[in-house]
């Protein structure tokens, strides 16, 4: 079963979540949070972090990343590692592929004409604000 990543990114006054604009099929035109494979045999927090540094930038001392989430995808062999952190600072970032953009978190993450997922992001982040975690849950 094939391993992927999504990592929500909040800056550091945890008032917007970093997205790519996507460029190509899968939900090319959409948004959808920064990620990609595990590589066979990789560890989950290495791949997550790996793929952040790629994609943007943010490196481990940048941010701490946390375990939110799993999704398993029978149908389509594959299975999805949800992690979500606070920047420590501002930072510069620099893209790899797709653009990079920061979206207010009053946004509405289940407009499946803006955002990837079938809705899976707007789930994502609801999780967050609702249960939170430690360092999340009191200001989001």
């Amino acid at each position: 079963m094939q391993g992927y990543n999504c990592i929500m990114i909040f800056n550091s006054q945890k008032s917007e979540l970093l997205f790519i604009k996507r460029l190509k099929d899968p939900y090319k035109g959409l948004y959808n949070f920064v990620g990609g494979k595990i590589e066979k045999e990789e560890d989950g927090f290495v791949a997550a972090y790996r793929e952040l540094y790629e994609e943007t930038g943010i490196s481990s001392k940048d941010i701490k990343l946390y375990h939110m989430m799993d999704f398993k995808y029978y149908n389509q062999d594959c299975y999805v590692e949800v992690y979500v952190g606070i920047l420590f600072n501002e930072i510069q970032l620099r893209q790899e592929l797709h653009p990079l953009y920061w979206l207010p978190i009053s946004e509405d993450f289940f407009d499946m004409r803006k955002f990837a997922g079938e809705g899976n992001i707007g789930h994502m982040v609801e999780q967050v604000k609702i249960y939170g975690l430690g360092i999340l849950q009191s200001d989001i």
